[in-house]
Order: C-alpha cells, then structure tokens, then sequence
C-alpha cells in the first residue's frame, strides 16, 4: 500500500514554515519539498535490491536559500531563455526580471522555483500516493502578465511511476512554459560520473543555438551529430564533438520529439546506468526535451551526504516548449490566453534491466 506523510523540514528567513511531503510504495520513494516543489529525494532500487536517492539535493533548508541550484526544482513561468528578457503581446513590450547576461533563464530571479506553494491534496491508497500543491503567480510577477494559477499534482504509483501533472490558467494573455530541472544520476546522487550512463531519445531535430544558449531559429536533423540518441549509446561516446565553448563541453542543447498530436504522451528518453542495472523511462505531452550534462557544476556544491557534484556527474531531461518561443514565430506558441488552460504531463517510469 502506498502512503504519504509530511513534517517541517525548514523555515524561511521571513520565518514561514517549508514542509517535506515524503511519497512511497513497495518499491520507490519521494521527497517533495514545498518550496519550488523541490524533489529532495527518489529513492529506487538497482537490480540487487540496493537503494539509493537517484536525484541531485543539498543538505539543509539553509542550503536552498543560500544558493539557487535548480535541484529538483519546478520551474517557470517560462523554462529556458527569453532572449533580451523581453517579449511583445498584442504590440506590447514586456519588460522581464534579467539573470542570464541581459536574458532571462526559468522565470527570472524569483522564478516559481523559490516561492512556497500551498499543499492542497495529500491522499494514498492500495496502488498511489497523491500530492496536490498550488500557487497563484501574481501579475507583474518577474514582469509577466497576468494572475497565473497554478496546480501541480504528483502520483507515486505501485508500479514505480512518478507522475507529474501541471495546469495552469491566467487572467490576461501570457506566456508558460514549465518544467521539471531534477538532475539524475542512476548510480546515486554523488556519484563521480553519469557520463557512463547510456541514453536512448526519440528526438529526432535539434535546436542551433548560439551565444548565450539563445536559439538562432534554425532547426537541424540530429543525423550524423552527437545529438543523435535514436539508438542507445553512452553519453560519453561523442559528447568531445561538441566543440562551441558556450556549451561549457558537454550537453546544454534543445531536442526535439517527433511530432505528435496536441495533448498526446509519448515516449521521450530512457536513461540506464549500466552498472546498477536502475533504468529511468520518461513520457511526455512536451514537443522538446532539454538535456543538460552538468557542465557546469565544479564540486562548490555537495549534496546530503556531502559528495561534491563535480562537472557531468549529473544529467538533466526536462521536458518543456522551446526556450525563445516568445520571440521566436516560427516556433510552437507558448501563449496562454483567458479562458485556455495550460496542460502537461511527464511521466518517469523507474525499473531495472
């Protein structure tokens, strides 16, 4: 039977309370935290039985506030990079919050990742364990437009499955893209390298981006490129051939999945580490996935158990719209109007092999 239960884990320098919601089943166990809906832990077993938290964390509340990682985070209003930190609706300029050298990047300094949501659901039952949370993003909020509510439901199933659900619905036209930024590695968060990981992707073309990772509207085949993972190989097999130095030596790049109808899942990428045999199978209604190596991380930071994540021991999958669609015609729209609800759902499936 699964189960939910929660306890304080920390409390904001303004002193509001930020609680840990732990999900489990048979197999499998989760750690939401209620600021940025953080997955502080998934806990899965290798083809031993041995368990271990696959996902990136730091050690203390303190740590979150102190330093903006992403770990585990939700993230928006818009994941990705706005070019200019600007975009026109309706011959409107709109003036975003800048991080990211005059660009913004996941929502702006005080993105939906630092902001503390309300639990509105925690139920389990024979097969699941539901956690149901809330935010209203106020307008002007980061320099969007419009009051953005927004639910996000998580599902732990028996069958090892972690269910991300989100919606969303404004008051005033808008853009939205969210995503989840967990950063994996299947041998244990800690763990030296995910380089010897082996990645599968259904992503068939790829986004060229420039300086600044901004995408320059150009959409390219991933045939005959280390972006090609529509056979399984390591991670580490032609990850040398990416040369531009804006990528920091790895993966920081925007693929895109086939296309498929509006709304649908389908499968997106399946990540296995070789040695423990723990696989990761991710589905989605998203058009594109980011994958990011970690190329940046350099052991500042350590996790729970005190490890230092150093460069490309960590992967990321995040399953989101493309980044600069605001600015971008050409791409799919983001724009959320009244009356329309934003809608996705990404599924991580977790199991051995």
């Amino acid at each position: 039977m699964a189960t939910i239960t929660h306890a304080e884990f920390g409390k904001t320098q303004t002193g509001t309370p930020v609680d840990m919601y732990t999900l489990a089943t048979k197999t499998v166990s989760v750690k939401i935290m209620t600021r940025g809906c953080v997955f502080y832990e998934v806990n899965v077993p290798d083809r031993k039985g041995n368990v271990a938290n696959v996902c990136a964390n730091m050690k203390s509340f303190a740590d979150y506030e102190k330093r903006r990682t992403f770990f585990g985070a939700f993230v928006g209003r818009y994941a990705n990079r706005i070019a200019g930190a600007s975009f026109d609706i309706d011959g409107k300029t709109y003036s975003l919050a800048k991080n990211s050298a005059g660009h913004t990047i996941h929502g702006g300094p005080g993105g939906l990742d630092t902001v503390i949501w309300k639990a509105e659901k925690a139920t389990a039952n024979d097969n699941e364990a539901v956690l149901e949370l809330s935010y209203r993003s106020p307008d002007g909020e980061e320099g969007y437009p419009g009051n953005l509510d927004i639910r996000v439901t998580y599902t732990l199933t028996e069958t090892s499955q972690l269910k991300m659900e989100y919606t969303t619905t404004t008051d005033k036209k808008t853009h939205v893209n969210l995503t989840d930024h967990t950063y994996w590695n299947l041998a244990g968060s800690g763990s030296p390298s995910v380089l010897n990981h082996k990645l599968t992707m259904s992503a068939d073309r790829y986004l060229i981006a420039g300086e600044g990772l901004i995408p320059t509207g150009e959409i390219a085949s991933v045939g005959g490129t280390a972006l090609d993972f529509r056979v399984e190989k390591y991670l580490n097999e032609r990850i040398d051939e990416i040369k531009e130095p804006w990528f920091g030596g790895g993966y920081d790049h925007c693929l895109i999945l086939p296309d498929k109808p509006a709304g649908a899942l389908a499968f997106a990428a399946k990540l296995v580490d070789p040695e423990s045999g723990r696989s990761m199978t991710v589905e989605t209604t998203e058009p594109a996935v980011q994958v990011y190596s970690g190329n940046f991380l350099n052991g500042s930071i350590v996790s729970a158990e005190e490890k230092p994540y150093i460069k490309q021991s960590l992967l990321c999958l995040e399953a989101q719209h493309y980044p600069d669609s605001p600015n971008q015609p050409s791409f799919p729209s983001t724009l959320l109007e009244p009356g329309n609800t934003y809608r996705q759902t990404t599924i991580h499936t977790f199991g051995t092999e």
